[in-house]
């Protein structure tokens, strides 16, 4: 079993940590119908998503065995964010296959004291987190109570106790908690003392109403949004955070009506955490956001030629309309390829940075103060919190400001070209900001904007520096894409795409037709937006 570890010794390095343990269900099954084919998709997966995506969420693999890993993390909280993101995403490349060739993996997460030496980590830590793992259900992500206190109102998920049981060479009982996709599962996951039958049952009963892990969202959760507040005198592992005030039913697809109150700020839980430092207060007759009205336009203006709105706004550029042919066959989350059309609009020059959020904190529109300088982007920020700017700065110069559309987005990145890149079809040095794209690169931040050259539209850092919001929510595929490059949206949205990769990522994240995703409310240290408005 996947990290199950011996007696220790003495005189060892004892440290708190975070332990996943992962194997895939039906392993030899799967051996047994296609021995290469399936050795090289497990090498593959390792590669491009399990080893990636444990890096990224600040963890270590300890070690493999067969079609099982171990990796430790120091943040209980990206362990459990890092198993959604893995269980989500192996969700999206199964849906191209049939279900008797697909690969899932059971996921068991501990917090726990273990040894740990150079390549491997021992004790009960370790073994009770193969022990959950051996038991979660395919698919599934099985957490002890320890790590359920430390994440219990950190994630917009739901949690199924299952209750205290008695695991195989564990002394004392450990009370196990199953990760759901959706808080709104918990009020229909049967709990009983054979939490085993009644978790089989409830996976049951989700995958009949259509709001299952998988069905909800088959490329879903990549990362996480802080839990609402749980009913008053209620466990937040039995009972249903409250709706918005605006909530309706759930809709026929099991999502839940309407979005969670933006984030509150950061309680020091955040990956890289960045301190809190309240705004200068400023001096007598100085503007808290210098703004100047928007003057109208005598003639029309042409495309490639730039703006502001006002003194300290983001430069906007005009960008020509437009017919591109979206998406590529590189993933199949970038499938179908389809033309669409995109009307006349401007968008930032520069994601925006640091200085420009400032403003609207100093406004006390935009609640999350960030440390840095003033031209580097404005990074560790939700969906939600780039709405607050936009509200902002459109309040502020009369302009509706906004996210570009997802459509909007890759038209901007592609600038008139069809390559990966919009500088060709490989990677070239000096051209982006991204892991092994050549110097500079400094692996602890992004560069300042506007260190790398612009594309044929004029606009810097569209591939890599920090990755960007735009408006759409999250769709699995194109298949039934908007073609007038508008934004694809959902009323009840959980979710909501980036664009561009970022510094942290290689350079495949980087292309121009590159997608992914990531829970609207949840802040992460990578994410950042750039505005865009229609002209």
């Amino acid at each position: 079993m996947p990290g199950e570890s011996a007696s220790h010794d003495a005189g060892h390095l004892r440290r708190l940590v975070a332990v996943l343990a992962a194997d895939i269900a039906g392993y030899s099954r799967l051996m047994g119908l296609d021995e290469e084919g399936t050795l090289a998709r497990l090498k593959r997966h390792r590669r491009e998503l399990i080893e990636p995506t444990v890096q990224e969420h600040f963890g270590r693999i300890i070690k493999t065995n067969g079609d099982g890993f171990l990796a430790m993390f120091d943040s209980p909280l990206e362990a459990v964010r890092c198993a959604i993101v893995i269980q989500q995403s192996m969700a999206a490349r199964n849906m191209s296959l049939p279900p008797d060739q697909w690969i899932r993996y059971r996921i068991g997460v501990n917090l726990g004291d273990v040894i740990v030496d150079p390549d491997d980590i021992y004790g009960d830590g370790v073994n009770i987190a193969a022990r959950l793992e051996s038991i979660a259900v395919p698919g599934g992500v099985y957490i002890s109570g320890g790590v359920y206190e430390q994440i219990k109102n950190k994630l917009v998920v739901g949690y199924q106790s299952l209750g205290d049981e008695k695991l195989k060479n564990i002394t004392d009982p450990v009370r196990i908690y199953r990760v759901l996709p959706d808080p709104a599962a918990v009020s229909g996951a049967a709990l009983s003392n054979k939490w085993r039958w009644g978790g089989l049952a409830a996976a049951a009963l989700l995958s009949a109403a259509g709001i299952g892990w998988f069905a909800l969202n088959p490329d879903g959760l990549e990362n996480l949004r802080e839990m609402a507040a749980t009913a008053a005198g209620g466990d937040p592992a039995t009972s249903t955070p409250p709706e918005p005030p605006a909530a309706t039913a759930l809709s026929s697809s099991g999502t839940l009506p309407g979005l969670p109150p933006p984030p509150p700020p950061s309680t020091g839980n955040l990956p890289i955490p960045i301190p809190v430092i309240a705004p200068p207060a400023p001096s007598a007759g100085t503007q808290t956001a210098a703004v100047v009205p928007p003057q109208p336009l005598d003639r029309p203006q042409e495309p490639g030629t730039s703006f502001r709105d006002c003194q300290g706004c983001p430069e906007m550029v005009r960008l020509p309309g437009g017919t591109f042919r979206m998406g590529s066959s590189e993933d199949p989350s970038e499938l179908p390829i389809h033309q669409v059309h995109v009307a006349p609009f401007a968008m930032g020059r520069y994601p925006v940075t640091i200085g420009e959020w400032r403003q609207c904190v100093a406004a006390k529109a935009c609640k999350f103060v960030l440390d840095g300088e003033d031209s580097a982007p404005a990074r560790n920020l939700s969906w939600a919190d780039a709405q607050q700017y936009i509200t902002w700065i459109s309040g502020s110069t009369g302009q509706a400001y906004r996210l570009p559309s997802e459509a909007e987005w890759e038209y901007a990145a592609r600038g008139g070209t069809s390559s990966r890149y919009w500088w060709g079809e490989r990677v070239a040095p000096k051209m982006a900001n991204c892991k092994g794209c050549n110097e500079p690169y400094d692996p602890r931040q992004p560069a300042n904007v506007g260190s790398f050259p612009a594309n044929p539209f004029g606009l810097h850092d569209l591939t890599g520096s920090v990755a960007q919001w735009v408006a759409d929510c999250w769709h699995a595929t194109y298949q039934g894409a908007p073609a007038d490059g508008k934004a694809w949206s959902e009323p009840n949205c959980r979710e909501n795409v980036l664009r561009g990769g970022s510094w942290r990522n290689d350079a495949s994240y980087a292309r121009s037709a590159s997608r992914a995703h990531y829970d609207s409310g949840v802040r992460y240290p990578a994410h950042g937006f750039r505005v865009a408005r229609s002209l």
